[in-house]
């Protein structure tokens, strides 16, 4: 029996798409066919009492990703004694690594010591990490070269893969991450949720996703004063955490804009679908800085799925949740005025809103629910030939390694 062990530090209840995609797959997959070994988690213990995967909680988190430390040397040999007794005692026939660092390179040491095979996700953002460690490069090369293949969460990252990593077509398989179109569902405006919200009877704009300056909450905020002077009782609500913290707080102070942003912080799954239903318009003002870009975007299909218009910035893989124009727009969000007119215009047109919301749930609803994709990768991961077992087109990236 060919048994699967997924290898990822970001894993629920710990925020993050990659960790909530890998949740919904594999839970998805013939229960006694997978393993989880997943990064601990204050809450994990509630957390993992409430489904039937089988998860170890392991201490993956790790202070330096690269071996030329002693930290970074540290942390490997302990994370690699501790899979390698997993894979003995649980019969694992082959890894899966939520990432390519520092999950792949602790793969790769045990397809060189123990001939385990193993195939990597590719995000798309964390190939910029190869751009500024020649070390990292180094290793992140070796990780992609010994992979069985590579899975690719756009096209995007599937580009990125052949075009700056060399990797061949035949070695990429794509699979989009997804939503859950049960629970993440349109609801009517319901004043009362609003008002808990603190909303009242304002338009809201609404941004999900770790504050840091790719996701674009800043260029967001520079654009809020522009978007006041047509809609003058705008909020922008931001839900998610993150090392940008302070720097948006400052950028809400220095544009004088404190009465038209919500920083709502983390928030529980129950909350941020209400959010998700009673918004007006969601935004990702997504762009590349520095070679550090959107790979994806999940929560655009999540605010599809609860009847959402969604508008995302035009860099990266957003362009590939959205049917462009019927259930969303792509913007230059490297500037906050044409951010700024676009978000006014959507938000001044209620019946072009409703309509591209309507659009949006039936596009998600056939394109991305969890049953249909799992059913894809349970074909590429048991299939006894992948490369035919689902028809699946070439893409991969790799994670955000933010050290």
């Amino acid at each position: 029996m060919n048994r699967i062990l997924l290898l990822s530090e970001i894993f629920p209840p710990k925020t993050g798409g990659s960790g909530r995609w890998f949740f919904e797959i594999y839970g998805r997959m013939p229960g006694e066919r997978v393993w989880v070994a997943a990064g601990e988690d204050a809450r994990a213990d509630g957390f993992d009492g409430t489904h039937d995967l089988r998860v170890k909680r392991l201490p993956l988190a790790m202070s330096a990703w690269g071996v030329r430390s002693w930290a970074g040397l540290r942390g490997y040999a302990r994370v690699y004694r501790a899979v390698r007794r997993m894979v003995k005692e649980n019969k694992v026939g082959r890894l899966h690594c939520g990432r390519t660092l520092p999950e792949g390179w602790v793969a790769w040491l045990l397809k060189k010591s123990q001939g385990l095979p193993y195939v990597c996700y590719v995000h798309g953002e964390e190939t910029n990490l190869g751009l500024t460690s020649r070390e990292l490069r180094w290793m992140m090369q070796r990780v992609i070269g010994s992979a069985d293949y590579l899975i690719a969460n756009s096209q995007n990252t599937a580009r990125v893969l052949r075009d700056g990593w060399d990797v061949p077509d035949e070695k990429i398989k794509i699979l989009h991450p997804g939503v859950d179109v049960r629970r993440f569902v349109p609801a009517a405006r319901d004043e009362a949720v609003r008002a808990e919200l603190g909303w009242a009877a304002r338009p809201v704009v609404l941004t999900v996703g770790r504050l840091q300056r790719r996701k674009g909450q800043d260029q967001m905020i520079r654009a809020i004063a522009r978007i006041r002077q047509t809609v003058p009782d705008v909020l922008y609500a931001i839900v998610g955490d993150g090392d940008d913290r302070e720097y948006l707080r400052q950028l809400i102070d220095e544009h004088d804009v404190a009465d038209h942003v919500q920083m709502l912080g983390e928030i529980d799954d129950e909350q941020m679908i209400q959010c998700y239903q009673q918004c007006d318009l969601f935004a990702l003002p997504n762009r590349d800085v520095d070679g550090d870009f959107e790979g994806f975007g999940m929560v655009l299909l999540e605010a599809q799925a609860c009847g959402r218009p969604v508008l995302a910035g035009d860099s990266g893989g957003t362009v590939e949740t959205m049917h462009v124009g019927e259930t969303g727009r792509i913007v230059d969000c490297t500037n906050p005025e044409p951010l700024a007119d676009a978000v006014a215009e959507l938000l001044d047109d209620a019946e072009l809103r409703e309509r591209m919301g309507t659009a949006a749930r039936a596009w998600v609803t056939e394109r991305f629910g969890w049953e249909s994709l799992s059913r894809q990768a349970e074909a590429l991961f048991f299939g006894e030939d992948s490369s035919q077992a689902v028809d699946i087109e070439t893409d991969s990236t790799l994670v955000a390694a933010e050290q």
